[in-house]
């Protein structure tokens, strides 16, 4: 059988005035610390005894003592009245301020580049939150898995999550290693990967993906063969630098690599554009603090970085 649990409305009621006046053995000093007046806090007192069903206090025209039954409750009430004001006060305090624990999702493959700058210097400028990163490749609910944000591409994001730019649109290109160039060739079309080792990287829902082109204007969806599949990025551009085969990846992730000269971009006139990588959240009337920080600081970083 199922337990259920409610609480009544006026379950508080009386509570309050009842441990004000157990500490002052007093109704009038209660009455003026709760600024209330002594009537309301007496018949506070006597409605708490009527729901209860007993005496609380002993009452005489000279002092005002605790009964069996009172003592038992103020025991029990005044911790748990304490508990309850305290978890307020912190509920408050984190609506308030930003504060406590910010968790958040993103791909390995935005950690280097872009969340870990973005990481160091939020937690520099808001020192009073956590943050916890989650690497993880799958798309998640955020809301179900208890995050707070998340990062991706802007393609996989879901319509109903807000979405903050965090980088400008790029293109998707096509890599390989100059060694892996010079012993298969360089492809001239799409078309000509049929004959090349492709780095293909599998998607949080089982599936390889396909590699995409823009040949004037028009889109174009490829599937291409290789012996080696990833579900991430960085080890799809690992691979490709050793000399492995091509691979696709969004152009900032590839960029260090094709400065060093350790990667080459082919198939460059048929680059799609990206929509580019966004911090998302799911749409709420309230947002906490430490979310909004986080939030207002990774727009600040964009535009610094985008100026």
């Amino acid at each position: 059988m199922k337990n259920t649990f409610t609480m009544r409305a006026d379950a508080l009621n009386g509570v309050e005035a009842f441990l004000c006046v157990a500490r002052h053995r007093n109704f009038r000093k209660a009455a003026f610390e709760l600024g209330i007046s002594p009537s309301a806090i007496s018949q506070a007192v006597r409605a708490l005894e009527a729901r209860l069903g007993v005496a609380l206090f002993s009452r005489t025209t000279r002092s005002v003592g605790l009964t069996e039954a009172g003592e038992r409750f103020h025991a029990r009430a005044r911790p748990a009245l304490e508990e309850l004001l305290a978890a307020v006060e912190a509920a408050r305090d984190m609506g308030e301020r930003p504060t406590g624990l910010l968790r958040v999702a993103a791909p390995r493959a935005v950690m280097p580049v872009l969340l870990e700058p973005l990481i160091a210097s939020f937690c520099e400028a808001y020192p009073h939150v956590d943050v916890e990163v989650a690497v993880n490749e799958e798309l998640i609910d955020l809301a179900s898995q208890g995050f707070d944000a998340g990062v991706r591409l802007g393609q996989f994001i879901a319509a109903d999550m807000v979405a903050v730019r965090l980088t400008p649109p790029f293109r998707q290109i096509v890599v390989a290693s100059p060694a892996y160039l010079a012993r298969a060739g360089r492809p001239k079309r799409p078309e000509d990967l049929r004959q090349h080792a492709c780095l293909r990287l599998r998607r949080s829902n089982g599936a390889i993906a396909l590699w995409s082109f823009s040949d004037k204007g028009k889109s174009i969806d490829i599937a291409v063969s290789g012996r080696l599949v990833a579900n991430d990025f960085p080890t799809l551009l690992s691979a490709a630098i050793r000399g492995v085969g091509l691979a696709q990846t969004p152009a900032p992730i590839a960029e260090a690599a094709i400065k060093a000269g350790k990667l080459e971009r082919v198939l460059t006139s048929f680059a799609p554009m990206s929509p580019g990588v966004f911090l998302y959240y799911p749409s709420r009337r309230l947002i906490m603090p430490k979310l909004r920080a986080f939030i207002d600081h990774a727009k600040a970083r964009a535009r610094i970085e985008t100026s």
